[in-house]
């Protein structure tokens, strides 16, 4: 008997840590992040009215490369990313990857993202600027459990293949991305102090 891993969701993972000046670039980029946070007044609105707990760039800009010379360079990094990732997952593609979006996010101890999807790209993900101890993890989820009706769960050591949900525990200059359609959330951040991140769509 053999068994034939079919349909397989691939989910990239990589780090800037390793490259040169990752720490004083990472320390701009966490201060580029709450310098928006300070001034960004109509994110700060959008935040109170969708009940986020911290603050987002998401519903308010949209332009962060040509704002700030830290976003400028992280668009270099993850630009290469997105050109291996889409190498990797044999797309046929006519150009390169084009950054669409790209927001902060700054989560307070104890605020959560709830699981959702990214339309209107193909390849979603974060990188990681500041990640506290107790920090959530990223949590994505089998998209076959909607099809899935008896199946019976599997056993809690179960390959991680087989896991309906699977949490990746990132660190500072992690960089995860994944195909835009993959349901995914952030879960209550148990740290005592912000976690923070900036997430991302390639189109």
């Amino acid at each position: 008997m053999s068994l034939r891993p079919l349909f397989v969701t691939q989910v990239y993972e990589a780090s800037l840590a390793t490259t040169p000046g990752f720490e004083a670039f990472n320390a701009g980029l966490a201060e580029a992040c709450r310098m928006l946070a300070a001034e960004d007044g109509a994110g700060r609105a959008w935040c109170r009215t969708h009940n986020y707990r911290g603050y987002t760039s998401y519903g308010s800009l949209n332009d962060l490369p040509q704002r700030l010379p830290e976003f400028a360079e992280l668009k270099k990094h993850l630009d290469r990313h997105a050109l291996a990732y889409a190498r990797a997952l044999n797309f046929d593609l006519a150009r390169k990857p084009r950054l669409d979006t790209l927001w902060v996010n700054i989560l307070k101890p104890g605020g959560a993202h709830s699981g959702h999807i990214h339309p209107h790209a193909f390849l979603s993900g974060t990188v990681y600027v500041e990640v506290p101890d107790g920090a959530s993890a990223l949590k994505l989820e089998d998209p076959r459990l909607p099809m899935m009706m008896a199946r019976p769960s599997v056993h809690p050591d179960a390959p991680e293949t087989e896991q309906p949900f699977v949490y990746l525990a990132p660190a500072a200059g992690t960089v995860l991305m994944w195909e835009s359609w993959l349901r995914h959330e952030v879960p209550a951040n148990a740290a005592k102090s912000e976690r923070i991140s900036i997430s991302f769509n390639y189109a």
